[in-house]
């Protein structure tokens, strides 16, 4: 058991990193905690010497998906998709010794010319189409361990967690009004429409902030939330997302840029994609907004906050795109 003080917590995860990695010198190992977004799972830096460092990852024993991190990883490595490597996993104790790939994510280069970043950008595109086309038989052989696929269940699930989370717990709207707006026809059609859709496996919060640029490479990090669903979703987790800006030529060239490479892989896109993309949009912001709110005011995470403006503009100007959700548009004026 984890003891509550962060110094016995830090000590007894030190002697557990002896214990699987007993050359370590015991005088030169550390170990650090990273702060690190809104997941319930603790990060550590464990420094080994001074040019050789690993993370320890200790999760909740309670939460399903964090059970099957390792065994997803070793499926991306087969299929060569770029991720941390696995060291040692204690399934007990909940803890995970993997690569550490550093600490320099696509958002840390955000102030970069378009230039730097574009190549960064399409280095990660070029892993996530690798995961988008793996043929039906190679899903099914991780599909068990994967969390549940996205149907118009979790898609309406996610558009009540915006109504909840933010239109409710941060902008105050009331109870009523949420009801009515939840109960718009076009949110339930687009969740059905959405959900009858042929389904990719996704890496689910494919962000600038899950995706580690290593000599100029790649790679992908918190994948455990992967499951079916549409390759487009990705694609607007990536494009919409609100801890960065992207002008309109330049996701332009980025949407291009996937196409080319699905076309590449023999996977084309359908004629419709676009379309898709934007109706993926408006789901990925309204769960994005969901959480912030969540994690901002129940979790007393502030910084979550910071982000709302940004990710509300863009659900905006989606919205403002379809005639039938008027109602929620001028919602979302009166309230940003």
């Amino acid at each position: 058991m984890i003891p509550t003080s962060r110094t016995a917590k830090t000590e007894l995860l030190l002697r557990q990193t002896r214990i699987h990695f007993p050359r370590l010198e015991e005088a030169k190992v550390k170990i650090t905690p990273i702060e690190k977004g809104g997941s319930d799972r603790k990060f550590y830096r464990v420094r080994c010497s001074p040019d050789q460092t690993i993370i320890l990852v200790k999760y909740n024993l309670e939460r399903e998906e964090n059970r099957h991190y390792v065994e997803i990883a070793e499926f991306l490595a087969a299929h060569k998709i770029s991720a941390p490597k696995i060291y040692f996993h204690d399934p007990a104790e909940g803890l995970i010794w993997i690569e550490d790939l550093g600490k320099t994510d696509l958002w840390s280069h955000r102030g970069e010319s378009w230039m730097v970043r574009r190549a960064f950008y399409e280095s990660a595109l070029g892993e996530i189409v690798k995961l988008h086309c793996l043929s039906e038989e190679v899903r099914r052989t991780i599909q068990k361990n994967l969390p549940a696929e996205f149907d118009a269940a979790l898609y309406r699930w996610e558009q009540n967690y915006f109504f909840e989370n933010c239109l409710g717990r941060v902008f105050g709207v009331e109870a009523n009004e949420l009801s009515e707006l939840a109960a718009l026809p076009s949110l339930g059609q687009i969740a059905e429409e959405l959900a009858q859709r042929p389904r990719v496996l996704v890496h689910r919060d494919f962000q600038s902030q899950n995706i580690i640029i290593r000599n100029g490479q790649a790679h992908l990090i918190d994948f455990q939330g992967m499951r079916p669903g549409l390759a487009e979703y990705d694609l607007a987790s990536l494009l919409f997302d609100p801890y960065v800006t992207f002008s309109h030529d330049e996701c332009e060239e980025l949407l291009a840029d996937y196409e080319e490479k699905r076309a590449a892989a023999g996977k084309s896109v359908t004629p419709d994609s676009r379309e898709i993309f934007r109706r993926c949009g408006l789901q990925r912001l309204m769960q994005a907004l969901g959480a912030y709110g969540f994690l901002g005011l129940v979790k007393g995470n502030k910084a979550f906050l910071d982000y709302i403006p940004a990710a509300m503009r863009s659900l905006r100007g989606l919205v403002s795109e379809i005639p039938e959700l008027e109602k929620l548009s001028v919602a979302l004026d009166r309230v940003s």
